[in-house]
Order: C-alpha cells, then sequence, then structure tokens
C-alpha cells in the first residue's frame, strides 16, 4: 500500500465531510499562521470529521432498517473488500536500522492495539527485521503479552523517560523471539503524564530516548494507551507513521473522526511528517452482517489507506495473551499467525516503496 497519504499540492490535507467517503481538499492557511486562524481551522476540521461521522452512522443505520433478512449480503471473505493487488515476499535484509517508527493508536479500547503490536512485531521478526516494541501504556498489557510481570519491574519505560542517568539498554528486555526487543512498562508511566506537564519541551520526552536506539533496528512499534493525552502525543511526535486498528464495529467506527483531528494537529505543529500508515481492520466476524457493512464503509472511507489484511477473530489470541507469546509462536499455523504474516510484508513492502 502507499506509505505516503493523500496531500493536496499546497497546504494541509484535511477531510471534508461530504458523504460517507473521504475527500481531500486544502486547508486555508500555513502553519503557524496565528492563534485565530489555527484555532478556526481546527474547528472547521473538527466540524468536518463530526459531519462525516453522522454520514456514517446515519448511512450504517439506514442500511439496518432496510435489511432484508431473506435479501442477498456482501461477500463473507474480507479480501473481497479489500485486496487490491499481489503483496510480495520481502527480501532478506542485509543490514539494520536506522527505524521507522510507527505508532499504533487509537483513542478507544479493545480494538487490538495491544494484539496488533505483538504479533505484527513478532512478524516482522520473523521475515530478519529487528524490532523494538514500546509499551507505552502504563496497563503494561503489552509486557503481560509478552511474559513479562510488571509488577516485578526495577525499571521500565518511566525511568527512561524521568531520569536522566538511566539508558534503553538499562531497560530493554530481550523477549524469546529472536530480533524482537521490549521497553517494558506499569502503572508507574501514569506518574509521568503528570510530571511531564512542566517540562520544556514535553511533547518531545521520547523522541529523546529513542533517539540512541533507531539506528539499531528496522522497526520501532509503539503500544499507545486508549486515550489521546500527554503519552499519546509523544508518541505520535516520535513517529513517522500512525497504524489505526480498528475494530469491525459501529462505536470503534466513530472514533476515528476524533484521533484523526488529533494526527493533523500533531502534523501541523509537532511533527511535519507525521503519515497516515494506515488503517488495519480487526476482530472481524464474517458471519456478522454487521461486521461486513463497517468493513465496507470503512474501505469505501479511507480506499488505499486501508490495509489488504483484514485480522479474523479467533480464540487464539486470548490464548496467546495468556501463554505470554506471540501467536506466531503458539499456533504459526492459525489464521491470525497467518493474517500478522501478512501484515509484516504489506508493512515491509510499503517501506520499501519510500
Amino acid at each position: 500500500m502507499a506509505g505516503v497519504s493523500p496531500q493536496p499540492e499546497q497546504g494541509r490535507g484535511v477531510q471534508s465531510g461530504n458523504g460517507p467517503g473521504l475527500v481531500w481538499r486544502r486547508s486555508g492557511g500555513s502553519v503557524g499562521s496565528g492563534a485565530e486562524q489555527s484555532s478556526g481551522g481546527a474547528h472547521k476540521a473538527m466540524a468536518g470529521n463530526g459531519e462525516r461521522v453522522e454520514s456514517w452512522t446515519s448511512t450504517l443505520r439506514a442500511e439496518q432498517h432496510a435489511m432484508d433478512l431473506g435479501a442477498e449480503l456482501g461477500p463473507a471473505d474480507p479480501a473481497a473488500y479489500t485486496m487490491r493487488r499481489p503483496i510480495p515476499e520481502p527480501m532478506p535484509a542485509d543490514r539494520h536500522g536506522p527505524a521507522r517508527i510507527i505508532a499504533l493508536a487509537n483513542q478507544k479500547g479493545g480494538v487490538g492495539k495491544t494484539t496488533s503490536t505483538i504479533n505484527l512485531g513478532a512478524a516482522l521478526a520473523e521475515y530478519g527485521r529487528k524490532v523494538l516494541l514500546v509499551d507505552f501504556d502504563p496497563q503494561g498489557a503489552l509486557s503481560v503479552g509478552l511474559g513479562v510481570n510488571p509488577h516485578n519491574l526495577d525499571l521500565s519505560v518511566y525511568n527512561l523517560l524521568m531520569q536522566d542517568d538511566v539508558t534503553a539498554e538499562d531497560v530493554l528486555i530481550k523477549t524469546d523471539v529472536a530480533g524482537l526487543h521490549l521497553l517494558p512498562a506499569n502503572i508507574d508511566l501514569s506518574a509521568a503524564e503528570i510530571q511531564l506537564v512542566n517540562e520544556v519541551a514535553r511533547e518531545m520526552a521520547l523522541a529523546r530516548v529513542l533517539r540512541s536506539v533507531r539506528k539499531e533496528y528496522d522497526y520501532i512499534l509503539i503500544d499507545c494507551q486508549p486515550s489521546l493525552g500527554l503519552l499519546a502525543i509523544n508518541a505520535l511526535t516520535v513517529s513517522h507513521g500512525v497504524l489505526i486498528p480498528l475494530e469491525c464495529e459501529f462505536f470503534s467506527l466513530r472514533g476515528v473522526a476524533l484521533l484523526l483531528d488529533t494526527i493533523d494537529k500533531v502534523r501541523e505543529r509537532l511533527n511535519f511528517d507525521l503519515e497516515l500508515e494506515g488503517i488495519l481492520a480487526t476482530m472481524y466476524d464474517s458471519r456478522t452482517t454487521h461486521c461486513r457493512q463497517v468493513l465496507q464503509r470503512v474501505v469505501e472511507a479511507f480506499g488505499d489507506k486501508v490495509y489488504q489484511t483484514v485480522i479474523t477473530k479467533t480464540v487464539k489470541f486470548p490464548e496467546s495473551t495468556v501463554a505470554g507469546a506471540p501467536i506466531t509462536t503458539l499456533d504459526p499455523a492459525s489464521s491470525g499467525a497467518r493474517n500478522y504474516r501478512q501484515l509484516a510484508r504489506e508493512v515491509i513492502a510499503a517501506q520499501a516503496e519510500r
């Protein structure tokens, strides 16, 4: 898939609220053109996203009310909605670094951010890439999912952010997957959000600590907490791209607009190179009409920014969490493992095209 977000020739791309699809138009004014103008532009962008969400809502509800139990449904196979071209097998890596940094973010919880971070990282490592996973959620779910007890950590991402004498090497944990490393987190990280408020360049705290390790990895994946607070802004500021896991469910679809607003503001004010890496449909259940409708609506709205890979729902994911291992290790032949290997091939192919 293309790695560059759709941008106009001049100015910043914002989404228009005309209909369920995304129409990119040129935004009036330039970056840093004054408080009143920036505020007005932000309000217009948010209003446009709000209109688009209401359009999605109205369309889905109309389809729901008009649904005839005997009517022909859309295809059950998610590839019928997303597949556009063959995904090439990745070439072996002859060197490592500098890393592409990708934040997995969605302010709605339970959409598959942590599961996707673990399993995409493991799949990339299977293809010979060196991967660093950053647990940036005080709940420490990423650490738990890789078999690390967050309560037993002497050092975590919190210490890395707040103590100048702690280095990434002091905190880093090597997982059981070759080439896959982890910067773990625990509840201490919640204090960092408060303590960073009075710091100079508080949005750049994570960028400062990752600068020294970027050259050692091919990919750095950041598992963000389900909010749009200061920790999430730190993740977006240091990242090259944002991967949005989107559950094939109505409320998850509505939450995307707010996240797009936040990405837009970070791109305008803090990280001019931030891209929408892609939207990953997760928890797809082909047996339900609702999942098919939501997936179809997402593809109509975002086009080729939706990954061709769709993560189907399977009981193997919670089982792998309990086991503290990626699904690619626990059950290599499962549909979930195949899904994430395909996603890894897409991510690598997109990077090769840049």
